[in-house]
């Protein structure tokens, strides 16, 4: 039996992953993929980022991939094993702050994904800008390095030659075995992800010996959490623009990631906001269509968020009517 080969695409929140999932799928390569979109957080924003409308595309929300949501991941690879016929390949993008190693168990543990599947690489993206500081202090980051069969440094416009050699050292230092490709918006050539067969399960063995025996158990940071905002009403877009520059300018160290599709005042199109501390940009993409409600998402994903404050003050944003009282 041809196993279907499965690539996983990870990388700390804001590295670009969606932008290389969106690469993958809108050139013209002449295969399908089924997509599988993990999110942290209640509020679903990356299903909606992601193009191509003839792809199968599954979402995994509230939940880390790698702990409460596996189960569902072999559910939706079995589920997907029924309908072979309609695609060539399987891309996981897992959660920003996801340990690849549980998700590539899964492929070796389960008999029927086992018998059915191929991992073929382990993909990490990460940012050349803020990549340093996430391996001092977040665990993750540095699983995702460790685990890689390719790690893309990505935006490397935002550093200078030398710092990008020492990064490209840092990282050897932890994978000596990976493959490190430069980007700049994942602007690489998709062979070097895709049909690589780099998955090697020896050099996994020698890195977690208990790889296949043993119950993976990930604890993340308690201080990471997700805010989720919505509006049904349109929002003011000078009045957005204000708030969320004083809130990255004042509280962006702490705000890992942002991001949203918005609808903003007497705009016909979608708005994707999205944020990696302070550095932010927001772009307007497809209409809105008549089918379908308009209404904003919002979500903040960092450490010691004050609630109730973003909360506020995305909602003195919305765009209010009022109503005419009647004179007595």
């Amino acid at each position: 039996m041809i196993k279907v080969p499965v690539t996983v695409l990870t990388g700390y929140l804001g590295s670009g992953k969606t932008t290389l999932l969106n690469r993958i799928l809108s050139e013209d390569h002449g295969k399908r993929y089924a997509v599988i979109v993990n999110e942290f957080g209640e509020l679903g924003i990356d299903n909606d980022l992601v193009v191509g409308a003839d792809e199968e595309v599954f979402e995994m929300n509230n939940g880390c991939i790698c702990c409460t949501v596996r189960g569902d991941l072999i559910r939706i690879i079995s589920g997907l094993m029924k309908r072979i016929d309609r695609f060539d390949a399987v891309i996981i993008e897992t959660t920003g702050l996801a340990d690849p190693a549980p998700v590539a168990q899964t492929f070796f543990v389960d008999e029927d994904v086992r018998s059915k599947t191929a991992l073929d690489a382990v993909v990490t993206v990460t940012d050349a800008k803020h990549l340093p500081a996430r391996l001092s202090d977040s665990p993750e980051a540095a699983e995702q390095v460790a685990f890689a069969d390719v790690i893309i440094l990505n935006k490397i416009d935002l550093i200078d030659e030398q710092e990008q050699q020492a990064l490209i050292a840092r990282i050897h230092t932890i994978n000596p075995y990976a493959k490190v490709v430069t980007a700049n918006h994942c602007d690489i050539d998709l062979s070097e992800v895709l049909d690589l067969g780099a998955f090697d399960l020896e050099r996994i063995i020698s890195l977690e010996p208990g790889f296949l025996t043993e119950e993976h158990t990930h604890e993340h940071d308690e201080q990471v959490k997700s805010v989720s905002l919505t509006a049904s009403q349109p929002l003011l877009p000078e009045r957005f623009d204000a708030w969320i520059t004083e809130v990255l300018r004042s509280d962006g160290v702490n705000i890992l990631r942002c991001k949203g599709i918005l609808d903003l005042l007497d705009q016909p199109q979608r708005y994707v906001f999205q944020s990696v501390h302070m550095l932010a940009n927001g772009i307007f993409t497809q209409p809105w269509t008549n089918s379908e409600p308009r209404h904003s998402r919002l979500v903040f994903i960092g450490r010691d968020l004050d609630e109730a404050k973003l909360r506020a003050g995305f909602e003195a944003c919305i765009h209010s009517v009022s109503v005419p009282q009647e004179r007595s």
